[in-house]
């Protein structure tokens, strides 16, 4: 490219413009009327987000517009107000409506309970600010793009598609690439069509507004939250139990744990073979033949995925497969408030020692039948909602043995499936350095990844959102040696600093975390990489293949909780040792 000295010359959006854009949704939103957000058009595209970086070009960014779809629900193309509150007593005290009588809907890249009323408005839960720094740019992306087709298909005649041939000339015409017109499809199915005529149709111009967003408010949403969990600790008579806390997802550990899987291992594969499953069939034959590296039990664990999801008799079969796991010890607690996180209850001395997966080792089963600690496992929250959770946890259960956080982050020096493993955190929300002794390294992952690479002793840096950085932002953190980029580490820790100190968190400044009173751990599995504009798992979402990233993990987790139930069963000491944080300037 040859050189261009007005290029040269011209100012690199950095963190300071990303800023800039917070500053300006987050003081619109404390109208007590509603925002349109096409005053918000013009920071977000001199943000230049590295999701976003065609904002400002009359061509579609097609990859920004994936993103946010996959994140929004597909009610969202007929929306044109969009009601953010914490609760249904907000919406119903604001408004005096009861928004939980509209249709629930979900997106697949966000755990977010949205409720839409059939017409144009759609009321979403925040369960922290950082729904608000995740929804906002999502939407001003949105409707960016909108717009730019809006105008691209005034000429275009729509009744004309008969097939894939004419969407894919169309798409041409639009300058949207082959891989992301079928992604749409993908998306959209049968409904591109009538998505795409309503796109022609007219502008989108959306409102917003903001109900409540208090921290009090956030802290009661937590607390709802947490209540039917603490319902299942009494109900098994297990309230009183140590306690380890694992923020991740709620389908690893109970296929590693519930051996589930593989005893209905010939009716899960006689389903994928009966359906002649496209995506698992390849893989299957595969590692009949020994012609792949792939995990077996991976696999099948993918495959009961779709068994249990696709079964004509699917309700039955997870009814009792529910049951197998409940006489296992393995209690799932689905979310029944504003935070959309399920969880599980796993009481360690009911699992059964031969039922666990091979990788967990071998643990003594009269061991295993002593231990009196729980498993509290959690989808992961996002952003700050991570910190309200964590202190909600630390305050109801007597003993917290160990913290655990697994998590999907983007790399800046790694690839798609790598598992990064960072002593240092920086948290965006505080502005705290957390120097820590992860107690997770190299060789607790390594032996378990097929695909990816484990990456210990990286430095990862907690921001805001996932649009919120731009091409100058990443640069900066690269140059300091910060190549985790994630949402909720830092929240966690200031969380922890709690639980250890007399003292709230506090702010911009180097804390020594490295001696806890309890075990603590962070993994991530790198699902982005934010130089090649996310079109990787951000885009697509969590395939096979990205399984394996997260099962080894997993099995690193769980191997830890077992490892350190063992010391603690023979008498001797855990590995970590009572002390507390310390901080300096």
């Amino acid at each position: 490219m040859p050189f261009d000295a007005d290029d040269e010359r011209r100012r690199i959006p950095g963190k300071d413009d990303v800023e800039l854009y917070i500053r300006t949704y987050a003081t619109l939103l404390r109208s007590s009327g509603e925002t349109r957000l096409q005053v918000l058009e013009q920071s977000h595209i001199g943000m230049d987000s590295s999701l976003h970086p065609r904002a400002g070009s009359p061509e579609p960014d097609t990859g920004a517009l994936i993103y946010a779809l996959r994140r929004l629900p597909t009610s969202i193309t007929a929306v044109r107000r969009v009601l953010l509150g914490q609760s249904a007593e907000v919406f119903a005290r604001t408004l005096r409506v009861d928004v939980e009588q509209w249709t629930m809907q979900s997106s697949p890249g966000r755990r977010r309970r949205y409720y839409y009323d059939g017409k144009e408005t759609l009321a979403v839960y925040i369960a922290s600010f950082s729904d608000v720094h995740d929804l906002i740019p999502q939407l001003v992306a949105f409707q960016i793009e909108w717009n730019k087709l809006h105008t691209a298909l005034a000429a275009e005649d729509l009744s004309r598609l008969d097939g894939i041939d004419d969407q894919l000339a169309l798409a041409a015409r639009l300058g949207i690439s082959e891989p992301d017109w079928m992604r749409l499809l993908e998306i959209w199915g049968e409904g591109l069509v009538d998505h795409l005529e309503r796109i022609k149709a007219e502008e989108k111009n959306f409102t917003v507004r903001m109900l409540g967003g208090t921290e009090v408010g956030y802290v009661k949403a937590t607390r709802r939250w947490w209540q039917p969990i603490q319902a299942v600790l009494e109900q098994e008579a297990i309230g009183d139990r140590p306690v380890y806390f694992v923020s991740s997802n709620t389908h690893s550990f109970v296929n590693l744990l519930s051996g589930a899987a593989r005893r209905h291992q010939q009716e899960i594969i006689e389903f994928i073979e009966e359906t002649n499953n496209l995506e698992l069939l390849p893989e299957l034959r595969k590692l009949r033949q020994g012609q792949t590296r792939g995990n077996w039990d991976n696999f099948l664990y993918y495959a009961a995925r779709v068994f249990y999801s696709q079964h004509p008799d699917a309700l039955r079969l997870r009814e009792a497969r529910s049951a197998e796991e409940a006489a296992r010890g393995i209690h799932y607690v689905p979310s029944q408030a504003g935070l959309d996180l399920a969880a599980q209850v796993i009481v360690l001395d009911r699992l059964d020692a031969s039922s666990l997966d091979p990788r967990l080792g071998t643990p003594d089963a009269g061991r295993l039948r002593q231990s009196p600690a729980v498993v509290i496992n959690i989808n992961y929250p996002l952003g700050l909602a991570a910190y309200n959770v964590l202190r909600q946890v630390a305050e109801s259960v007597e003993t917290l043995r160990g913290v655990y956080v697994l998590g999907k982050a983007a790399t800046l020096n790694g690839s798609i499936g790598d598992v990064m493993i960072a002593n240092v955190i920086y948290d965006e929300h505080s502005e705290n350095t957390y120097w820590l002794d992860n107690c997770f390294s190299f060789s607790d992952v390594a032996p378990f990844l097929v695909y990816g690479s484990a990456l210990d002793n990286q430095r990862g840096v907690t921001v805001k959102g996932t649009f919120l950085q731009n091409r100058g932002y990443l640069d900066f953190y690269h140059r300091e040696s910060f190549t985790v980029v994630e949402m909720e580490a830092g929240p966690y820790l200031n969380a922890a600093y709690e639980m250890v100190q007399s003292s709230r968190y506090p702010v911009r400044e180097n804390i020594n975390f490295m001696k806890l009173p309890f075990d603590y751990g962070i993994l991530h599995y790198a699902s982005d990489t934010p130089y090649t504009q996310a079109r990787t798992l951000g885009a697509r979402g969590l395939s096979y293949y990205g399984m394996d990233s997260s099962y080894a993990s997993s099995v690193a987790i769980l191997r830890r909780i077992l490892g350190q139930e063992n010391v603690l069963q023979q008498g001797a000491p855990p590995d970590w040792t009572q002390a507390t944080a310390t901080q300096g300037a």
